[in-house]
């Protein structure tokens, strides 16, 4: 099929699309430039720079034209901040360009849609004694733009939302997710502290086949919780201590109240700024302190996700990190959606 994506040259995306592609479909992408020095694009895919928040209906129902699929692989993530309230940064961002793109790509005759949300989304729903909807505005967004999505779908226009997770892999050019914990753990001189619990992840591989899996295989509106592998942040700590050099470094387990006390401090030190974040710190706690695990039945079994190296994967995202810190690679895009 002909697939138009946004967000074809990010780290999910361009995955997507080399997956896509190996399975005989077309993709055609749009994305905010630049490209990242040394990024490994699929050669076969159609290219073009742009904010789609910027064109008119009428290009965006030419970008249209043809295609069976759509992709929406960009937005902004939890770790963007702003002015209170933060919410409405994320309407404007992931919420209401969505609606607009789903309901022209419904009028041109899509078929099939994938959009790449959050984990948190599923926590949101299971763990409803915690309220994350009301302490954090990402997660609250997350919610709204799944029920906005879901309300497009029917019969003939199929919506999957790929509830994501921490994911692992890196693209040359591309800065990781983790190059805060990296810079943390270098801080830490005799032993890395870190709180109780755990979290689900996938490579970035997988998310490649997730994606082209929710596109060929989704019927109606679903929303895919996805994990592949479960792991304790203490297993994870032990991993990222290998690829940067420390395997035998000490890792203590903060208890709950100081990672909340901690969590205090920090918050007062945000709230100087005027900015708010998506994410309550101290609340945060509810989540990070927990086992965030996903088991693979739920979501990556029915799309046909395959086993891959977790550990290599977190490799990969680890020694982009240092190379960045150390000055090896320069001028490396930062991950604030596409």
């Amino acid at each position: 099929m002909n697939i138009f994506m946004i967000g074809g040259t990010g780290l999910l995306g361009s995955e997507g699309a080399k997956e896509l592609i190996n399975r005989g479909h077309h993709v055609s992408s749009l994305s905010l430039p630049p490209i990242p020095e040394g990024a490994q694009l699929p050669g076969q895919m159609e290219i073009k720079l742009g904010s789609y928040m910027d064109m008119s209906d009428d290009e965006l129902r030419e970008c249209f034209s043809g295609c069976e699929g759509f992709v929406f692989a960009a937005g902004v993530d939890e770790r963007v901040e702003g002015p209170p309230p933060i919410y409405e940064l994320f309407k404007k961002f992931n919420i209401t360009p969505l609606e607009r793109m789903l309901r022209i790509a419904k009028e041109c005759g899509v078929k099939r849609t994938v959009i790449c949300g959050s984990y948190f989304s599923h926590f949101a729903k299971i763990w409803s004694d915690k309220q994350l909807t009301k302490w954090h505005p990402y997660i609250r967004s997350r919610i709204d733009q799944e029920e906005m999505a879901l309300s497009f779908a029917d019969k003939d226009f199929r919506v999957a939302i790929l509830e994501l997770p921490y994911i692992f892999g890196a693209q040359p050019g591309r800065e990781p997710v983790w190059l805060f914990l990296v810079e943390m753990i270098r801080g830490m001189e005799k032993k890395t502290m870190y709180p109780k619990g755990g979290t689900t992840m996938t490579t970035v591989k997988q998310i490649g086949q997730t994606i082209a899996g929710a596109l060929e295989r989704t019927e109606g509106g679903v929303a895919y919780p996805i994990g592949y592998y479960n792991l304790t942040w203490v297993e994870f700590l032990k991993i990222v201590h290998k690829y940067m050099g420390c395997p035998d470094k000490k890792i203590s387990t903060i208890p709950t109240f100081l990672y909340k006390l901690g969590s205090k401090q920090m918050m007062k030190k945000h709230e100087a700024t005027g900015n708010e974040s998506g994410l309550h710190i101290v609340k945060f706690a509810d989540v990070m302190c927990n086992n965030a695990f996903i088991d693979k039945s739920l979501g990556c079994d029915p799309l046909g996700v395959e086993p891959d190296d977790i550990d290599a994967a977190i490799g990969e995202s680890i020694k982009l990190c240092i190379d960045i810190l150390d000055g090896k690679v320069v001028n490396a895009v930062k991950m604030k959606g596409e």
